[in-house]
């Protein structure tokens, strides 16, 4: 099916089943050409809203018989650096197939899974699972207007990583639409090499249209703590044995965070106390403590079938070796619904402030244990001592629970840190570092990681060089262009990532 640019007219006359495109006008000024990053900008040829996956399908079909015409899968916009970008080419809103695309509940041998769109937002999955069924999956990110397939092309990572895994070791089944066109089901016995690409694959070899997710019964409520270390020594030695206890006796979720020691209201000890209004003493700091503080936020389910007495008793006995500032525990009970909708008052309110629509010039990178003490130090202490403007995320994974086929790029160590930093920009005439500064000390950040030899991978990468690129997925480079030769040879697909440049002919070109 060849496709024509439609006016408003004809757009609006549509059937609501088939496929929309805005006109190219549109497309200059629409959300397509920008992200949640604001640090780059990319007119789209056109904006697709397929209605099914055969429509995502017949896009990359007819970008394929264009020369140097490229597509784009654009979720909720939410990627910091123009990654769902296609400078003069077609942008696909998988928000659009979700929209005209039902949940499905799906029971195979006694367990239950979603069906979801791959462009249904985490938040949506979250209110039909608990809502619909009282089910839920079980791992998820920290914000949940994110879409599935988003987070699928990219790992998925949060508090409960390190008992759950990331959301790319929790999906059964994928239906993918590759870079030849063509749409596949794929699992891990079904085409799992397709299955294990896509995952984590930034967009290179497929679509994702729709996802199996696994679920299980959804908790009543959480128990949500958060303490406060003045070491970091002992913030990472405890945060570590959290996450490698056994399942039965750790916590459901486990993360933690860097804030600055004073009273500014996002990177102070304000940020700290739950719920809302709860004091923060600073007198009980101990007189050796530096200018940043560590916060470790944890949390326990608690079933329909589980007494709170015996939550309670088994939260108290998890803190209890614990080595924080006695006096600096913040506590409350809510539901699980609302814990995991958190971060939706933080974005309310940079709404109301204006920095949501600021830019955002983001940093995510995966430390080895072996060497974030030293990041501490050289970095979180040094040039991120008076804070980012924004949370700074520093809490420990298991490499265990990363399936190793698919295409994520993680340390070599078994335990491993996110380190987020989260800038939210002041408005534009609000004072604050300018944005190019910011960048420039991301760069400084990840400069600093090769000149010590750390142990790391950027999370959310974004490279302009082959060469980065094969250096950042190191050993599997040539695993992933072997794989984007086999499922997008003219590599067409997520031109925004800048991985490998359009051609007419099969096969990418790469340096291996």
């Amino acid at each position: 099916m060849m496709l024509a640019y439609m006016d408003h007219a004809t757009a609006a006359a549509a059937e609501p089943e088939t496929m929309e495109l805005a006109t190219v006008a549109d497309a200059a000024e629409c959300a397509a050409a920008r992200d949640f990053g604001g640090l780059v900008s990319a007119r789209p040829a056109a904006v697709v809203r397929p209605a099914s996956a055969d429509d995502v399908a017949s896009a990359i079909q007819a970008a394929a018989l264009t020369a140097h015409l490229t597509v784009a899968a654009r979720g909720n916009g939410h990627s910091v650096a123009g990654q769902a970008m296609a400078d003069g080419g077609l942008v696909l809103d998988m928000r659009a197939v979700a929209r005209r695309t039902q949940m499905q509940l799906v029971l195979l041998s006694g367990a239950a899974f979603a069906d979801v769109p791959g462009g249904a937002l985490w938040e949506e999955v979250l209110h039909w699972a608990v809502s619909n069924h009282g089910l839920a999956p079980a791992s998820w990110t920290d914000y949940l207007r994110l879409t599935v397939g988003g987070t699928l092309s990219n790992g998925g990572v949060s508090g409960q990583s390190f008992r759950y895994g990331p959301q790319v070791s929790n999906v059964a089944e994928l239906e993918v639409v590759t870079g030849d066109g063509q749409c596949r089901v794929c699992s891990p016995s079904a085409h799992p090499d397709l299955f294990f690409a896509v995952l984590g694959g930034l967009g290179q070899f497929g679509v994702i249209t729709r996802a199996r997710i696994p679920l299980s019964p959804a908790p009543q409520t959480v128990k949500w703590t958060r303490v406060v270390y003045s070491s970091f020594a002992d913030y990472a030695a405890d945060a570590e044995w959290l996450v490698t206890r056994p399942s039965e006796r750790a916590f459901d979720y486990v993360e933690g965070f860097a804030f600055c020691r004073n009273d500014d209201p996002v990177n102070g000890w304000p940020s700290v106390p739950i719920p809302g209004g709860a004091h923060f003493e600073p007198s009980l700091l101990p007189a050796g403590a530096g200018p940043v503080l560590y916060c470790l936020e944890v949390a326990l389910y608690q079933h329909h079938h589980q007494h709170p007495d015996d939550v309670e008793e088994r939260v108290c006995e998890m803190l209890r070796p614990l080595k924080y500032v006695r006096g600096l525990e913040f506590a409350a009970e809510v539901g699980y619904v609302e814990f995991l909708s958190r971060v939706n008052r933080v974005e309310e309110e940079a709404r109301r402030n204006g920095s949501w629509a600021a830019p955002h010039p983001w940093l995510n990178l995966f430390i080895s244990a072996r060497d974030i003490a030293h990041f501490d130090r050289a970095v979180i202490n040094g040039m991120l001592a008076d804070g980012i403007d924004g949370p700074m995320l520093v809490y420990p994974m298991l490499k265990a629970k990363w399936d190793p086929n698919t295409s994520v790029a993680l340390p070599e160590g078994e335990i491993f840190y996110l380190v987020a930093l989260l800038r939210f920009c002041r408005p534009s005439g609000a004072g604050g570092p300018a944005v190019g500064e910011l960048v420039e000390q991301n760069a400084a950040v990840v400069d600093a990681c090769r000149r010590n030899g750390y142990d790391f991978k950027t999370y959310f990468p974004s490279y302009r060089a082959q060469s980065d690129w094969a250096a950042h997925f190191g050993s599997k480079w040539a695993r992933f262009v072997d794989r984007k030769a086999r499922y997008d040879p003219l590599a067409i697909l997520a031109p925004g990532q800048k991985i490998f440049p359009r051609t007419p002919s099969a096969g990418a070109r790469a340096i291996v």
